[in-house]
């Protein structure tokens, strides 16, 4: 398999910015890949356009197609940028892997959405784009969720017994007993945390100091842990549409703000360390914005009997951005990105779109 260095591009659900990694990839005759990340940088997102994709289930099919152009160039303008600044030369690239911005995540449907347009990103940087690695899965009976675990194990496998990223939701990966990987959206992340501070005037509770300061509402806990998510069986992932129909209508977000914090972090504590206690995980790598939740990592130190690994900032912040120019690197070397086991589709695939320059 070639050497190839691929930009990574990772804008979660939690909408917390942009994050960019340039990663060169290489694997031997046995398929064991080694890689070295380049450059990495995160970038917020601009106000208003933050404001516009928080609303992005209230706007019409013409706006929605209009964001999607708007997020490309914004994604192509921050990786010139990015180029520029770190003297990269573009013909070094040989694609830029983009997640893009999730609106619609309906897998029982058969769609989801992720907005960035690949082509915009193609034509305003010069280099080609692969974008939109879920819907084959999902065409192919899978959930398109979750993506990243065929790069936990090709990547990081010496680290952990398991992966756990707290994004927007918190989601899973390990081995079972078979040595199958398994992975699956355990339960909300930073989404209901970050939406219940907004009151507050903030984007994130910082480092879990205000949910420190609140008391759980044990009430609120038991319907919390009682939802009927938490009792089917995977291959599952989860949306933000289950959030607005089952999570938030259980919350308060102008009132009682420490008393909810306090009572979702528990919940989210709960949810993580049942699945690693019942899967007898030994130890777990976590990553994402809420592996700097202190207060959550204490409550999840809590409930679980194995070990938490929290590595070196770099992976903490662009694991994510690092596993999709790996997605993108199986990509171009003709390899299956989208594991079966994990998402419940009907056979591997190779999922992506490709978009040229030209």
């Amino acid at each position: 398999m070639n050497k190839r260095q691929i930009i990574g591009l990772m804008s979660g659900t939690s909408m917390d910015g942009l994050d960019i990694a340039l990663v060169e990839f290489s694997a031997n005759a046995q398929n064991q890949f080694t890689h070295e990340v380049i450059k990495t940088q995160s970038v917020e997102f601009p106000a208003e356009l933050r404001l516009k994709l928080g609303e992005a289930e209230l706007l019409s099919p013409s706006s929605i197609f209009e964001l999607d152009k708007i997020v490309g160039y914004f994604l192509a303008e921050k990786v010139n940028e990015f180029v520029a600044k770190n003297k990269i030369k573009k013909s070094n690239i040989a694609a830029i892997a983009s997640h893009g911005q999730t609106l619609f995540h309906q897998p029982q449907a058969g769609y989801t959405v992720q907005i960035g347009c690949g082509q915009t990103i193609a034509h305003h940087t010069g280099i080609i784009v692969i974008n939109d690695f879920r819907t084959r899965d999902i065409i192919a009976g899978g959930q398109g969720a979750p993506l990243v675990p065929i790069g936990d194990f090709a990547l990081f496998n010496d680290l952990a017994d398991s992966f756990l990223n707290i994004g927007g939701f918190a989601n899973i990966s390990f081995r079972d007993g078979n040595g199958i990987i398994r992975a699956f959206d355990i339960c909300p992340g930073n989404l209901p945390l970050n939406k219940l501070v907004l009151s507050r005037g903030l984007n994130f509770d910082e480092n879990g100091n205000i949910s420190r300061t609140g008391e759980i509402n044990f009430f609120l806990l038991d319907l919390l842990n009682s939802l009927p998510y938490y009792t089917q069986d995977f291959p599952k992932s989860l949306g933000t549409e289950w959030l607005e129909e089952q999570f938030y209508p259980l919350l308060k977000f102008d009132k009682e703000i420490e008393t909810n914090l306090r009572t979702v972090v528990e919940h989210i504590a709960i949810q993580i360390a049942q699945v690693l206690n019942t899967h007898e995980l030994s130890s777990v790598l976590v990553s994402g914005g809420g592996a700097k939740n202190t207060f959550l990592i204490e409550r999840i130190e809590h409930y679980y009997s194995g070990k938490v690994i929290l590595p070196n900032d770099e992976l903490i912040e662009f694991k994510e951005a690092i596993i999709f120019a790996f997605l993108g690197y199986l990509y171009l070397e003709n390899k299956p990105n989208c594991l079966a086991e994990v998402t419940g589709a009907s056979h591997s695939v190779r999922g992506g779109t490709l978009h040229y320059p030209q």
